[in-house]
């Protein structure tokens, strides 16, 4: 069976403020000739696939289009919810859903995987939804029996206690199980969010032994944690950059082989194919001088920027000369070289002399004392507003 896997899709996302919903539908195009092109017969996302809980119609209509085209090509579509998403918007007319797409957002659903058959047999896919600690761990156990621990690992471990009761009553059938959760030993970047719940964020990589493959959300590096869980796990990461940290990534779909059923312990036949998706703009971070950065545009010209600058003085119109140089720039910062940083805020002391205060601000600024002329305006200036107030 070829099942190809990609989450965090994260439609509505914003990068600095850049709106990202036209290269989000270009991933998509591609996307859905990928899985035609390469005969795919399952596509899993496993959550996020908004950024909020209350998408914008826009997105709303981008993923209808999406599971619509996805379903037309003839392969079986299961997704998830993961942190950002609403559960109940997400799953909302699920049961309407046309067939072969399949949304797998409430606890109520691990109890019922997608069965899909090849010419091995039965594949069983599990869905696990981001599984909120405080939310599920009195769903995730019997009636009358005491809640979970308030912990990621404990609600994961239950979970999948109730996957492999399943999937015992289904000799010989292979197990796919989509999770949207930070597993120990993945690595994280800066855009995603914080799943910290009692100071325990990640659940153990053993907790998720014993299945086929693992196909994994929510962090958005593609990685491998196979060696760690000790059965074929992936995240797939996300198909575009949310973030400067991200800038290093090679943004990838996975394509998946299961093969063969194992026997005994040994799991299916699996092999993973990592596929780069299309990048719209490369992200590049600048550190120089401003001319040392400007010196770059031949080269960065059409990237998404952020630009560090380090001249001892901030130059005069820094923005104007960066956008200038490069069209697409989205952060900057002024960080001097040799200069110390400052630990917490300044205190102004009310019987300080406010020239002496201006002073001390101006050098903050731009990293070095004010010049005669520069402290000749401010006192200029402040003797301005003292005569306005006196006259007032």
């Amino acid at each position: 069976m070829r099942i190809l896997h990609t989450s965090d899709w994260h439609l509505g996302r914003t990068l600095h403020k850049v709106d990202l919903h036209e290269h989000q539908a270009a991933f998509i195009d591609w996307l859905v000739d990928l899985v035609r092109e390469r005969d795919v017969d399952v596509v899993v996302i496993p959550g996020d696939v908004y950024d909020r809980a209350v998408p914008a119609v826009t997105s709303v209509k981008l993923l209808d289009s999406a599971l619509a085209r996805l379903a037309d090509t003839g392969a079986t579509v299961v997704l998830t919810s993961g942190n950002h998403d609403s559960p109940e918007r997400l799953g909302f007319g699920r049961g309407l859903m046309r067939a072969g797409v399949h949304l797998l957002t409430d606890i109520a659903g691990i109890e019922h995987p997608v069965s899909v058959e090849d010419e091995h047999g039965e594949v069983l896919l599990f869905g696990l939804p981001y599984l909120e600690p405080d939310r599920v761990r009195t769903e995730l156990v019997a009636e009358g029996e005491p809640p979970l621990a308030r912990s990621h690992e404990a609600v994961t471990r239950a979970a999948l206690e109730r996957v492999r009761e399943r999937a015992a009553a289904h000799p010989g059938a292979r197990t796919v199980v989509l999770a949207h959760t930070f597993v120990t030993g993945g690595e994280a970047s800066d855009s995603e969010r914080d799943l910290s719940v009692g100071g325990v964020d990640s659940v153990p990589a053993g907790v998720l032994s014993g299945i086929d493959y693992l196909a994994l959300g929510h962090l958005h590096g593609c990685q491998d944690l196979t060696a760690a869980v000790g059965a074929p796990a992936w995240y797939s990461g996300s198909p575009l950059a949310f973030s400067f940290s991200e800038r290093a990534h090679r943004k990838s779909v996975l394509l998946v082989e299961l093969g063969a059923p194992g026997s005994g312990e040994e799991g299916a036949e699996v092999t993973v194919e990592r596929i780069q998706a299309p990048v719209p703009r490369r992200l590049t971070e600048l550190r120089g001088t401003l001319e040392q950065i400007l010196a770059q545009q031949d080269q960065h010209g059409s990237d998404w920027v952020k630009a560090v600058v380090t001249d001892p003085a901030r130059p005069a119109h820094l923005q104007e000369h960066l956008r200038e140089g490069f069209p697409h720039l989205l952060l900057t910062e002024y960080a001097p070289d040799g200069r110390e940083a400052r630990e917490g805020t300044p205190v102004v002391r009310r019987e300080a002399n406010p020239l002496e205060v201006m002073d001390e601000f101006l050098a903050a600024v731009t990293g070095a004392d004010p010049t005669p002329a520069e402290h000749d305006v401010l006192e200029r200036a402040y003797r301005h507003v003292r005569r306005d107030q006196e006259a007032s």
